[in-house]
């Protein structure tokens, strides 16, 4: 097995780990398949068709960073939620994912947007109006973005093709 073989793989496994780190909180999400998709032009043998793919699969990974904040921003502003909300909703998220197994962080977040909106709010179905719509905007975040990150994962699997085909 030679090096760009391994670097091949070890890319691909840390490509899906990002993938899913768009939709699982803990992992590393598109910052790992720039990261991937940068090594891979460097290391991967591919030569000036890794650098295509890269810069290809950097437009999407941008757009999905930039679309999830957008987006999930927009909605937030929308609804008139501010950021202390979500910073509650994020601290109370790190505390439930180490007290909670794998759902801690959501449950967390969900649990400290719901008391951060009910304290600024008084009114419990107000509060539980805005955090749905605050939940709601982060989903549809984390869909686009994991969309966009897949979008590179796939651009990446076509330079594999390409590059085993005419290596």
């Amino acid at each position: 097995m030679n090096a760009e073989l391994v670097v091949t793989i070890l890319c691909g496994l840390a490509i899906a780990v990002g993938v899913a780190g768009t939709i699982i909180p803990v992992l590393p999400g598109s910052i790992l398949i720039g990261a991937s998709l940068l090594a891979w032009a460097i290391w991967g043998g591919a030569g000036t068709l890794g650098w295509v793919i890269f810069a290809i699969g950097m437009v999407f990974v941008v757009a999905g960073m930039a679309a999830s904040a957008v987006l999930t921003g927009r909605k937030l502003k929308q609804h008139g939620i501010p950021n202390r909300s979500v910073v509650v909703g994020i601290v109370l998220g790190v505390v439930g994912m180490f007290v909670i197994p794998v759902v801690g962080l959501v449950v967390g977040f969900a649990v400290g947007l719901l008391l951060s909106e009910v304290q600024r709010t008084r009114d419990f179905r107000t509060a539980v109006r805005s955090s749905g719509a605050a939940l709601k905007a982060t989903g549809i975040g984390i869909l686009v973005e994991f969309g966009l990150a897949c979008a590179a994962a796939s651009t990446w699997i076509i330079g594999v093709w390409i590059n085993a085909v005419n290596g």
